[in-house]
Formats: structure tokens, C-alpha cells, sequence
């Protein structure tokens, strides 16, 4: 089992639960973007940032039986629900791994009290991060207008990130 693999186990662990395939996307980009030493590469999507190594990753954890993934109808549409298994747990008790617990916790308990809608506005504001501010809330505006962020969602996104830095 490669190290990367075991890192994302160790993400999980600190959540308990993430509800979601978007919202564990934005949790895992989030995360790298704050330091933590995560590698998965990726590239700007219809809901911001997302990461097709991520996706297999998660899909062979999950094939090991060290991730569960339960599949849920809701109105229309399908919701997943990942959790460390037992299995993923004792095999991450027996990885000799070098990863910043006391800060990853930090993070991902305060990033998992949000919402998938309101982690994709600060993973995509994360992503065009170089840019001066007004530019990327230019950004934000143009490519998520369908989501209708508001000021004070934006506002809220900044204070977040300032936060966990």
C-alpha cells in the first residue's frame, strides 16, 4: 500500500464521516492547499477543483475493504457516505507514517461542519488564490453563477481560509 494511500486514510479517520463525493473532493483539495502533504494532482472542474487521483484512489480503498462507501437515494439523485473501516484503521495503526495529526485534525473537523456548496466556493477561491482579491471574486462570480454566492458567502469563504492558515 503506498504512503499516499494511507494519508487519505488518515484524512478519513479525522473526519469520521464525509457525506459526499463532492464534499470529500473539496475536503482532500482544501487540505493540500493548507499544507497538508497530500499528492493529489488536480485540475479546475464544472465544480471546481477536482482530482481523478482521488477518485481511483478512494474506488481501491475502498475495493481493500479500508474505506466503506455506502451508496443513498435522495431526492433524484444519489449521495455517498465514506467512513474508515475497521480493517483501513488497523492498517493504518501498522503504517509507519509521517503525517501532522494534531493540525490535519484541526482542519478537517472545522472543513467537514460545511457544506459541500460552501467547500466548493473556498476550494475554488483556494485555486485562483494568486490572483489579487476583486479578480478572484470576478472568477467566482463568472464561473459559479449558477450557484449564487453571495457576498457574505464570499466573505465567510475568506474568513475560513485565513482561519486555517
Amino acid at each position: 500500500m503506498l504512503p499516499d494511500h494511507a494519508k487519505l486514510l488518515a484524512l478519513l479517520q479525522e473526519a469520521g464521516e464525509v457525506v459526499g463525493r463532492k464534499k470529500w473532493q473539496k475536503i482532500v483539495y482544501i487540505s493540500k492547499k493548507l499544507e497538508l502533504p497530500l499528492q493529489e494532482k488536480y485540475t479546475f472542474h464544472m465544480y471546481g477543483p477536482y482530482s481523478e487521483e482521488l477518485t481511483m484512489r478512494t474506488e481501491e480503498l475502498c475495493s481493500l475493504g479500508f474505506i466503506s462507501e455506502i451508496k443513498e437515494r435522495k431526492a433524484g439523485y444519489y449521495q455517498y457516505r465514506y467512513q474508515l473501516t475497521e480493517e483501513g484503521g488497523t492498517f493504518l495503526e501498522k503504517m509507519d507514517l509521517d503525517w501532522p495529526w494534531k493540525k490535519a485534525e484541526a482542519i478537517i473537523l472545522q472543513l467537514n461542519e460545511y457544506s459541500a456548496k460552501f467547500l466548493e466556493l473556498v476550494s475554488t477561491m483556494l485555486y485562483f488564490e494568486e490572483l489579487p482579491k476583486e479578480d478572484v471574486k470576478e472568477k467566482v462570480c463568472a464561473l459559479k453563477k449558477s450557484q449564487n454566492y453571495s457576498e457574505e458567502d464570499m466573505e465567510e469563504a475568506w474568513q475560513l481560509i485565513q482561519s486555517l492558515k
